[in-house]
């Protein structure tokens, strides 16, 4: 399985990213070991969504799509999990299930 994920950062930034494994994947963000340069410099706060999906080339598409967004979309895809609303056109949005 594959996940997608957004953390929300101490400026109210949104980032985005997959993984294979989420709770090592955030124990990484938060602690800031081996995290990503943007939430090196920008503190995860807090995990926001999740998304599971079965394999890497379907995650990379919503990682992908969800980062072309723009941040009031991402806000909008958090609170409704509407993906199929916002990237029907770009994605099979049955693929993915909305876990968190």
């Amino acid at each position: 399985m594959y996940y997608i994920y957004m953390l929300r950062c101490e400026d109210n930034s949104l980032y985005t990213g997959i993984t294979t494994n989420i709770e090592h994947r955030m124990k990484e963000h938060f602690t800031k070991e081996n995290c990503a340069k943007y939430t090196y410099t920008h503190t995860a706060k807090k995990l926001e969504a999740v998304w599971e999906t079965e394999n890497r080339i379907l995650a990379s598409k919503l990682e992908y799509h969800i980062k072309t967004l723009k941040k009031s979309q991402k806000e909008e895809l958090i609170k409704k999990n509407n993906i199929a609303e916002l990237l029907s056109d770009k994605i099979e949005a049955d693929k993915y299930t909305k876990i968190m």
